[in-house]
């Protein structure tokens, strides 16, 4: 096991109080956090993760979605188990919500169990797959923070660039910890309704909010991505709010991709719950975000829709053609619209 990052120990009865997201945990000896992989014991905060991947795989960067870092790279993604989110609607339940569901066991090291994988091999297969970066990805990359610091110190001295996929729970400390080492993150802003977090999710709105903000500040590329949720999160003023948050507080520039949804986890069990998210629905969402003055709005999980690909938001040239996770081999690369030489936010060259 490894110690813990931010976390404080206090006197009453050897309680620890974790400070990684924005839970701020108080952790009695002998117990877990609500991502239930960070363990107290006698007064010292353990990773129960760290060297402990439950994946490692080479995706496109256009999976996590990153549309605008690095496009048509490969980004070797890795997770462990762990969560600390609880949402019933999760794409990737059966390894995030993993010690829920065992009744608190923790696999060991390794896709398929086994010895523990130092942050050396990660980065060392990343390099030997020729990836451009290392995606901290599928399941909270919060709760297995230090493994993926350590990775993330390793990468860049390899010349390989960082990305967070985040619910965006983490706390000042943790972004502050990221600077320097964090090169791009996708934060889920799964709604704009405080109730919806609490509701769905076991978590709160605000702390999501200040992170992008935090993330934003820090010079980190950000995406924004929205699960639409048919009945859940799909109103129009509330995707109105959502979508103006971004231009305002973050930046037009700032990409917003949406998402279809596909019952899984709970959902999938109810009766009568909500299906798969219509094309339309995204396209009215699509519509509110170029409304607020977003430049770039993109259907998630459409395979083949016309807005997947980048166009210039200045003359309306196609500047990265996409299909599903494919790209053209004529990516932009200079930053410059090729029609009519407009700057187009993002990062194109490692």
């Amino acid at each position: 096991m490894h110690e813990a990052m931010l976390y404080d120990k206090l006197k009453k009865n050897k309680e620890v109080r974790c400070r990684l997201c924005a839970h701020k945990c108080l952790i009695e000896d002998g117990k877990r956090g609500i991502c239930q992989v960070r363990q107290n014991q006698g007064g010292t905060l353990y990773s129960l993760v760290y060297g402990k991947p439950i994946a490692g795989n080479v995706d496109p960067i256009e999976k996590k979605p990153l549309f605008h870092f690095l496009p048509g790279t490969s980004s070797y993604s890795i997770a462990t188990i762990g969560c600390n989110f609880q949402c019933g609607f999760c794409q990737n339940w059966d390894i995030s919500q993993y010690t829920r569901e065992t009744g608190g066991k923790i696999p060991g090291g390794g896709p398929g169990g086994g010895t523990e994988v130092p942050p050396e091999q990660i980065v060392a297969a990343a390099k030997r797959s020729g990836c451009a970066s290392i995606a901290y990805t599928y399941t909270e990359p919060t709760v297995y923070f230090e493994y993926a610091r350590d990775c993330m110190k390793l990468a860049h001295e390899a010349g390989i660039k960082n990305v967070f996929v985040t619910n965006g729970f983490e706390s000042e400390g943790c972004v502050e910890a990221c600077q320097g080492l964090l090169d791009a993150a996708n934060v889920d802003l799964k709604a704009m309704n405080h109730s919806f977090y609490l509701r769905e999710c076991k978590a709160h709105l605000t702390p999501v909010l200040e992170t992008l903000e935090r993330m934003h500040k820090a010079g980190i590329w950000l995406e924004v991505t929205t699960l639409l949720i048919p009945g859940k999160n799909d109103a129009p003023e509330e995707l109105k709010k959502l979508a103006r948050f971004i231009a305002k507080n973050l930046s037009t520039e700032v990409p917003w991709h949406i998402s279809a949804y596909t019952p899984r986890y709970k959902y999938a069990e109810e009766s009568g719950g909500p299906g798969r998210t219509p094309v339309k629905t995204l396209e009215m969402a699509m519509g509110i975000g170029l409304e607020a003055g977003l430049s770039y709005v993109y259907p998630g999980n459409v395979f083949g829709h016309d807005g997947e690909s980048t166009k210039c938001p200045g003359c309306g040239e196609v500047i990265v053609p996409r299909r599903g996770y494919s790209v053209s081999d004529q990516v932009m690369k200079t930053g410059l619209c090729p029609g009519c030489e407009r700057p187009i936010a993002g990062v194109w060259t490692p």
